[in-house]
């Protein structure tokens, strides 16, 4: 059994962590899944939005607590893969979501601790249950986060935050990560919230979508001068396409619009 499935329909891409009788605990096969599904979603320009949820009491437990039973005879190695100079293998399927073209928004309920946290932190935006509990508890462990967190946390909490969590791996519950920054908004059903956030976002120009979100993720990067000029490219490549022309009539003439990909 596929321990991710996916399902797209109108451009909305259903992405469910599958593994719902160990509360979707990520595994080896799972990382398998998960990069699998990256690089598939990523090369279909048809996917406008992306939501990644988890089947069954969870979003997920987090790394399957097997890894620890016996550290020093766990292969690593195997399980990290090589970076090279770029994320390593399970670095990858946190940080794929983020580097997806399309906008891609984590719905969590339940529990998400640990890597299964560092995934949803990787999307961009995340919907959680009102009595989700979000954790970041590798501390708890005798190890660090090391699936991106400790890269995407600081600039959505602020450092000092990001540190209380990582340094103490305490449990917040949903309401307290709205506030934190550490989740984008509250919904007793955050997957139908997600889904329909994603159709709505699937409803706008893709290309302007892709566009506005390369620019938002690359800010941090650049100087002003070399932001400001790559805004401007990016309008420019958008400015009286078909898409565009299709956006200003439909919104003149109040209906839906009907973009090509």
């Amino acid at each position: 059994m596929a321990r991710v499935t996916v399902d797209v329909v109108d451009g909305v891409a259903d992405v469910r962590l599958n593994r719902p009788e160990r509360m979707n605990a990520i595994d080896a096969a799972m990382f398998d899944d998960l990069l699998a599904v990256g690089e598939r979603l990523g090369a279909d320009r048809g996917v406008r939005a992306v939501v990644l949820s988890g089947e069954g009491r969870a979003f997920s437990a987090g790394l399957d607590t097997a890894a620890f039973a016996d550290p020093a005879s766990f292969d690593l190695d195997n399980l990290l893969g090589s970076g090279g100079s770029g994320p390593n293998r399970v670095q990858r399927a946190a940080f794929l979501w983020s580097e997806l073209a399309a906008p891609t928004i984590a719905a969590v309920h339940g529990v998400a601790y640990g890597g299964a946290l560092q995934l949803a932190l990787g999307c961009d935006f995340r919907v959680v249950a009102p009595d989700a509990k979000l954790g970041l508890l590798e501390i708890n462990w005798g190890i660090v986060p090391d699936m991106g967190a400790t890269q995407f946390l600081p600039p959505l909490v602020g450092l000092e935050a990001a540190k209380d969590l990582v340094l103490t791996g305490r449990t917040v519950l949903g309401e307290e990560a709205v506030r934190l920054g550490l989740a984008s908004r509250s919904s007793a059903t955050p997957l139908e919230e997600a889904l329909a956030l994603a159709r709505h976002l699937a409803a706008r120009n893709p290309q302007a979508v892709r566009a506005a979100k390369a620019l938002l993720n690359g800010a941090a990067y650049r100087s002003a001068a070399d932001g400001f000029r790559a805004e401007e490219a990016a309008s420019r490549s958008l400015w009286a396409t078909p898409n565009m022309l299709e956006a200003v009539r439909a919104n003149q003439e109040q209906r839906p619009a009907t973009f090509t990909d």
